[in-house]
């Protein structure tokens, strides 16, 4: 692999996710804390923000027309400018009206890089190489989370929020303004069309899409709340667990993009699948603290076989259709975010197993799925 990583697109899209990656992570680490002490938020503000933030996911797919104007490497680099902006902007406007929108114009950085990283990893690297730049991307994530996450803790003692939100947005305006005035683009790409597609060969694609959409929200709703309301962690041991799943992550994520590339999508996503519809039952039932700490890890590294679905897209799917079907799906992906949360949250009421029963459930529908995955070039 070592000829990929001397690539100017692997450089590009490596540094570009590590800026993406810190400023997501530092918005998470801080935003709760930021919210309450400085902004003087309530519950309901903060839920009608975090709503407001999964708004640029619902709208990727205007991304396609976006590539009318600029091209797609620049786009990359501009969304995540945007995040840096957005980020920066935060410490300044401690308010409802300012969080809103400081969150909306990071958001749109984010969800828009990462469509056009999927996008570009699949035009830029072929069947036997993508899957290992997914991992790569994946791993220097994990790193970056755990490398911010130390730096945030040192400095909230001696640096105001305002002070944080500067520098580390501007550390990641940095690395997106280094992108904006690269090239890293070759003429030997298939022209993107420019257009949204859906086209009916892709059912399985888009199916699976929507149903790790609706995994991650049953992950993110209502895993780390049955960590504090439950078994009553403390910050400290959620923040621990953070650090345990970004390491294990930083480590493991390679691996799972070579698994990809000796065994193939099917058997890869169907280990997934298996792994969750236990791991969600024992959510279900499991009294003992540390292994409800084990479940909630493994949940989390789960998270990088989803890597395999993207890669079976690039091997059914018409080369020009990359840019336009990476936008779609992050859509589709987004949309169990509407209302899974809510519907979860109600069942949560009657009983808190349902959520996770259910997980299992849709962990079975997926499993059964990914065996229609045929391999053309096994």
């Amino acid at each position: 692999m070592k000829h990929i990583v001397k690539t100017p697109m692997y450089r590009f899209l490596i540094l570009l996710s590590v800026a993406s990656a810190v400023g997501l992570q530092a918005w998470q680490t801080l935003f709760n804390n930021f919210a309450v002490e400085v902004a003087g938020m309530e519950g309901y503000h903060v839920g009608v923000i975090q709503s407001i933030r999964e708004v640029p996911g619902f709208l990727a797919l205007l991304a396609i027309y976006v590539l009318l104007i600029i091209k797609e490497h620049r786009l990359s680099a501009l969304s995540v400018f945007c995040l840096g902006l957005g980020l920066g902007a935060t410490g300044l406007l401690p308010n409802f009206t300012g969080l809103m929108l400081t969150t909306l114009v990071s958001s749109f950085g984010f969800h828009y890089y990462e469509t056009t990283k999927k996008s570009l990893t699949l035009q830029y690297f072929d069947p036997n190489t993508a899957p290992w730049v997914f991992g790569k991307q994946a791993s220097v994530s994990a790193a970056s989370n755990i490398l911010i996450g130390i730096f945030i803790y040192a400095v909230t003692f001696v640096l105001s929020y305002t002070q944080v939100y500067l520098i580390i947005g501007a550390f990641v305006c940095a690395i997106a303004l280094w992108g904006i005035f690269q090239n890293p683009a070759t003429s030997t790409t298939v022209i993107q069309h420019k257009k949204m597609i859906f086209r009916k060969k892709y059912w399985l694609y888009y199916f699976l899409t929507f149903m790790s959409g609706a995994r991650r929200q049953i992950f993110m709703a209502f895993a780390a709340f049955l960590m504090v309301k439950k078994f009553e962690f403390s910050i400290q041991e959620i923040t621990l667990l953070f650090v345990l799943n970004n390491v294990i992550g930083y480590f493991l994520a390679p691996l799972i993009g070579k698994s990809i590339i000796r065994w193939g999508e099917r058997k890869v996503l169907s280990f997934e699948y298996t792994g969750l519809i236990i791991i969600f039952l024992a959510y279900a039932v499991v009294e003992a603290k540390l292994i409800a700490a084990s479940l909630y890890i493994l949940d989390h590294v789960f998270f990088n076989f989803a890597i395999g679905i993207n890669t079976y897209f690039q091997k059914i799917g018409d080369a020009r259709d990359i840019a336009s079907t990476m936008a779609v799906g992050f859509t589709i992906n987004h949309i169990a975010a509407v209302f899974l949360p809510v519907a979860g949250g109600i069942l949560w009421m009657v009983d808190y197993r349902i959520p996770f029963v259910a997980g299992a459930a849709m962990a079975l529908v997926s499993l059964l799925a990914v065996q229609k995955i045929s391999n053309p070039y096994r």
